[in-house]
Order: structure tokens, then sequence, then C-alpha cells
């Protein structure tokens, strides 16, 4: 709502609307945000256009994105062994998404939601990471088989031959 008002009028109307919106004061705006008081007072009364960081600052109070997550695409007994987990990136939790997927159609179709959704970064078998890395804008990590899940496979074929 605030971007979308943004973009139709000037910063300090749509600021001093969506405060009005939320009956929410300057000073609460500035502790949730961490923009010193002064700064968003000079702003809301057009003594002072904010920079850019300022606005996303804002912006991100009023319309915070999604969690970011990892994605991993792969077939559901795989993500069974993902679900809940998270990582640490630079002191932060990233929590893990998984994305199932059976064919190679679902998989191209998980990617491009997975980025979409916000995705910081895609982990995919091995055959569909070269394709993946083609069509999204994000990191893409290839899924390898530890050499003892291949010969589990191969005692598998074993036993039905």
């Amino acid at each position: 709502m605030f971007l979308r008002r943004l973009l139709e009028t000037t910063f300090q109307t749509a600021l001093a609307e969506e405060l009005a919106r939320r009956d929410m004061t300057i000073r609460e705006l500035s502790n949730q945000t961490g923009i010193p008081l002064p700064t968003l007072y000079k702003i809301s009364s057009g003594e002072r256009d904010p920079r850019l960081s300022t606005v996303r600052g804002i912006a991100e109070a009023f319309e915070p994105r999604q969690q970011r997550a990892v994605a991993v695409i792969a077939a559901r007994f795989l993500l069974d062994e993902v679900a809940g987990k998270e990582i640490e990136v630079r002191g932060r939790p990233l929590p893990v998404r998984g994305y199932a997927a059976n064919s190679l159609e679902e998989c191209i179709v998980a990617a491009v939601r997975a980025e979409k959704e916000g995705a910081a970064a895609i982990i995919c078998a091995p055959v569909l990471a070269s394709i993946v890395e083609r069509i999204v804008d994000i990191p893409v990590v290839i899924l390898k088989p530890r050499p003892e899940t291949v010969g589990e496979a191969l005692e598998a074929v074993r036993r039905r031959l």
C-alpha cells in the first residue's frame, strides 16, 4: 500500500497517510527502523528529501518482505530430511524450504517459483542445475549424492537382477 501510494503522490503525503492508517507516530517509526527521529521529522515536514536507504528502511517497516529461505528442489522423501532445518548466514538464521518435484518440468517450475518467492539460493540435482542456472538470478548449488548412496542403489539393483 505504502509503495503504491508513494508512486501516486509525494513522499511526505504517502508517509503521513501510512502513519495515520497504522495509528503510528514518527517516534514509533524511528524506533522500528532505527532512522533518527530528527531525520524523520525533517522528511515528514518536507524540509529534507529522504535518501534511498531511508526510503528502503521505511518501506521495509511498512511492507516487510517475506523471510528469505534456501530452496531445495527434490523428491518428497528427500525433503522430509530437511524439513524445519535452517542454516546460519552472516550471523542470521536462514530457513530451508523444500519444493517437491518429480519431473524435469516440475523442477523448472519449482525453481522459478522459489526465486519469485524470494529464495536466497537453490539446491538441486546435478541434471537440473545447469538448466536452473540459466533461468534464475540467484546462486544454484548442486546436491551431490554421497558415495554410500550410490552404493546402496547398486546393491538394490543387484538384488533385483
